[in-house]
């Protein structure tokens, strides 16, 4: 038997197992071989990462009760909520709950838009190798940062989690920023800019980070620094944070400032459209901003951590 076959073999014995439901002597006898060694290949899918178990902690919560309050509020279809941690940590354990999220409810054809950021990234990065997901396809929701951010750069990350499944990851050849309003106009029409955002909003699902008030923002330090203060467009009074690179006011509505009107990211009328819109985000400097998202409809799944949640039950 060649490899391919034996490939192929395996992949068919893992589908009648796990899939359709079929006991191990129904299989030997569907692809002609005996029961022990249908035993062992089913041993040697798992071993070879053609199946993969994974053990669903999340649906056993101990902050169940705070999860069902918290979408309550604010009309999510879901909340998953984790232990509090401290800053560097805490962003880690989001991504590693978005990871467990997202291999729950993925779909062999779906597509996932995708932002960037820490939390994004670390979704990617503790996402589970997959097999037969060739289908699945990641889309950049955002232009890119620059090389001092990388690796959390939006096509960074679409790059990574294909990579972790086997699927395909979608570029966007676009910077986050442009100098003035006319040429963010011109760029959004480039056909290789435009039906990235195209194939974004018509994704099966979106992944999210949420942002803080600009003060504390990535987007502040990289382009804003010398701009932030507190009688500027981007205070505390009149921003909440950002979402996509947007910056929203506490209503979640888009804010009306400088920066909106150059950022090269999906609109968020658009990120709208997408069914299922998860955002994974924690920590007291972001209460304000994933609030505000959470009031503007912008997200409908939340992965957060339980200060955060309780914070934002509290109003």
């Amino acid at each position: 038997m060649s490899l391919a076959d034996d490939k192929r073999l395996l992949v068919e014995i893992a589908s009648l197992y796990y899939e359709q439901g079929l006991k191990q002597e129904e299989i030997a006898k569907r692809v002609k071989i005996s029961r022990s060694l249908v035993s062992k290949y089913l041993v040697r899918t798992r071993e070879e990462g053609i199946v993969e178990i994974i053990i669903h902690d999340d649906l056993a919560s101990p902050f169940h009760a705070l999860e069902e309050k918290l979408a309550g509020i604010y009309n999510l279809e879901e909340v998953i909520c984790i232990e509090s941690a401290g800053r560097g940590l805490q962003n880690k354990l989001l991504g590693i709950a978005a990871a467990k999220y997202l291999s729950r409810v993925i779909k062999p054809w779906d597509t996932i838009s995708v932002s960037a950021g820490t939390t994004v990234h670390e979704a990617a990065a503790n996402f589970p190798k997959q097999s037969q997901m060739t289908n699945v396809r990641f889309v950049p929701l955002v232009g890119g940062m620059g090389m001092e951010h990388i690796t959390i750069q939006s096509n960074k990350v679409c790059e990574l989690f294909a990579s972790r499944c086997g699927g395909h990851a979608v570029e966007l050849h676009a910077p986050i920023t442009v100098d003035n309003p006319e040429a963010k106009k011109v760029f959004m029409q480039q056909s290789f800019i435009k039906n990235v955002f195209d194939e974004g909003e018509a994704a099966t699902m979106a992944l999210v980070g949420i942002g803080g008030i600009p003060i504390y923002s990535t987007l502040t330090d990289a382009y804003l620094s010398d701009q932030v203060n507190i009688n500027s467009e981007y205070s505390q009074e009149r921003m909440a944070g950002d979402i996509c690179y947007n910056f929203i006011d506490h209503s979640g509505q888009l804010a009306d400032c400088s920066w909106n009107k150059r950022v090269l990211a999906i609109d968020l009328e658009r990120l709208k459209k997408i069914p299922r819109r998860i955002a994974v985000s924690g920590g007291k400097e972001k209460v304000d901003g994933i609030r505000a998202a959470l009031k503007g409809n912008l997200v409908n799944v939340l992965i957060t951590d339980e200060k955060t949640a309780r914070q934002l039950v509290d109003k």
